[in-house]
């Protein structure tokens, strides 16, 4: 006797067959959607730390006014306004963080930007020197997402 449709085993393993395909087509999309994200946060992080970079830029290594005598903000340069030379940014933490222009991004309210300036070695610029005791300076800009590191640069700066 011939049969005409499908026996229950072929049937169960067929639908065996298409759900694993659903399941792994739902899986790889999840893949998918998380390496977007990461990728999105990377860009963000980027712009964000390409602002840091363009903000002082222009800036003095040292202050105009009082030179050497203070690292970091002077007394009076309490607010981002007033920061008038590179090493003032030095121990500097913005959240949300701040454009070159110096203007706060409260669309990037997840991000901080950290900054650190530190005197570096003129014949190594791995080594850190004394405050003011060279002419090179290293920057370090780091940008966080909910207190995690997305990205981070460094770069030097000479004092001439």
């Amino acid at each position: 006797m011939k049969s005409n449709g499908f026996t229950l085993v072929e049937v169960l393993f067929a639908i065996l067959l298409v759900g694993l395909a659903i399941a792994s087509l739902v899986g790889a999309n999840a893949a998918f959607t998380r390496a977007n994200g990461a990728g999105a946060d990377l860009s963000t992080a980027e712009f964000l730390l390409e602002q840091i970079k363009e903000l002082t830029a222009t800036l003095p290594v040292i202050d105009p006014e009082t030179e050497t005598d203070t690292f970091g903000p002077e007394g009076d340069e309490a607010t981002l306004a007033a920061y008038d030379d590179l090493d003032d940014f030095d121990g500097a933490s913005f959240s949300p963080p701040i454009s070159a222009g110096r203007t706060v991004l409260s669309d990037f309210t997840a991000f901080t930007q950290q900054i650190t300036v530190e005197n570096v070695s003129a014949s190594n610029f791995e080594l850190v020197a004394d405050d003011h005791s060279t002419a090179f300076v290293r920057v370090t800009a780091k940008v966080l997402m909910n207190s995690t590191e997305i990205t981070s640069a460094t770069w030097i700066r000479a004092d001439y």
